[in-house]
């Protein structure tokens, strides 16, 4: 509660004249003058006991968020995602992948994660997140931590660390991250699209989705390089193979590309993809610029970064300095991390990570 009631009204007290004390009128200006002076730094005094407890009560994303509650927190994340990698190194492109589809969307909120009800639509099942699979991960990883502390970590935070510890794992930079995110309670399958920036889209689009997240041309340049790794499902790129194929497309590796997708309707079903950097399949490293200006970049959002005057020259400089391309990731990365979170009283802590709490 903020002590201002109380200080009002003490401070209304005292600016009212007392009667006896003080006859002339110069006086009685002089004292009021001074009671009114008082009762303004009271107002202030207030104002600033306000604003510090509601920080107090709402710190918001900081470092070491779980020192307290949860010391071991990041260690166990970092452990989890280490022993998944070793079972399945497929699993780091997912996690990079997760904080996309999840961030993107209006708040890092863990949404991504919920199952559909009988009233709203899992993001996970919409068009947009095909191929998105190892949701099942971020489960081992939330139940690990609750062995250790029940109820503290958040299922969006989670998803965000492994997120890091994935871009580690492949070779990428180790980037500090802020924690202390809570869980929203709804899918926003509804809103993805207006969102969700997409490999089709112009680049003008793509670039203006991403600033709407504070993240600049540069960082934009930068996070497009988690295409370095990974692959592509035949089924976002044939429209670049069939009924022609796409001029644009380096001839020498346009022979790799059909053989790998040899049906200009794939079947979603089927293990169909190109391996998003041939060279350095596994490796987060700058490989992905140097691929695309030469025309291998697989989607069209590859081939306009590469092209378009307004990112070609970053496209460059990346291609020149694997160190450019990981300060600028890092830095993009983080405000992609921090983007509209739940904190304080805000959301909730997820008991299970595809499940919203039951309200009581």
């Amino acid at each position: 509660m903020c002590p201002s009631s109380g200080l009002f009204k003490q401070a209304s007290k005292s600016l009212k004249p007392k009667q006896g004390l003080i006859s002339t009128e110069t006086a009685n200006s002089t004292e009021m003058a001074s009671r009114a002076l008082f009762f303004f730094a009271l107002l202030s005094l207030s104002a600033v006991l306000c604003f510090a407890e509601s920080n107090e009560e709402d710190p918001g994303l900081v470092m070491n968020f779980y020192s307290d509650s949860c010391p071991q927190a990041e260690d166990i994340v970092t452990e989890q995602v280490k022993l998944l990698y070793k079972r399945h190194k497929n699993t780091a492109f997912s996690w990079l992948r997760n904080i996309f589809h999840d961030c993107a969307v209006q708040s890092c909120d863990a949404s991504l994660l919920l199952d559909s009800t009988r009233r709203s639509l899992s993001e996970k099942e919409m068009d947009r997140s095909f191929g998105m699979r190892n949701f099942r991960y971020i489960e081992e990883i939330k139940e690990a931590i609750e062995r250790e502390c029940p109820g503290v970590v958040s299922c969006s935070d989670i998803l965000v660390l492994s997120a890091r510890e994935g871009v580690v794992r492949l070779g990428g930079p180790f980037i500090p991250l802020k924690t202390g995110r809570r869980d929203g309670r709804r899918s926003r399958a509804e809103i993805l699209e207006e969102y969700l920036p997409d490999h089709n889209e112009s680049m003008s689009t793509v670039l203006e989705k991403f600033s709407a997240m504070g993240i600049d041309t540069p960082g934009v340049v930068a996070l497009l390089g988690a295409h370095s790794v990974g692959r592509t499902h035949c089924v976002k790129l044939v429209h670049r193979l069939y009924p022609e194929v796409d001029p644009a497309l380096n001839p020498d590796h346009i022979p790799h590309m059909l053989k790998k997708c040899p049906d200009a309707i794939p079947d979603p079903k089927a293990v169909q993809y190109v391996r998003n950097d041939r060279g350095t399949p596994m490796i987060f490293d700058n490989n992905y610029y140097r691929n695309i200006l030469d025309n291998k970049g697989l989607m069209m959002v590859d081939h306009q970064l590469a092209t378009d005057k307004r990112t070609k020259p970053y496209v460059k400089k990346m291609a020149k300095s694997q160190d450019y391309f990981f300060k600028e990731f890092t830095r993009a990365f983080t405000i992609l991390s921090e983007n509209n979170p739940f904190t304080g009283d805000k959301g909730e802590i997820r008991q299970q990570c595809n499940v919203a709490n039951k309200l009581h």
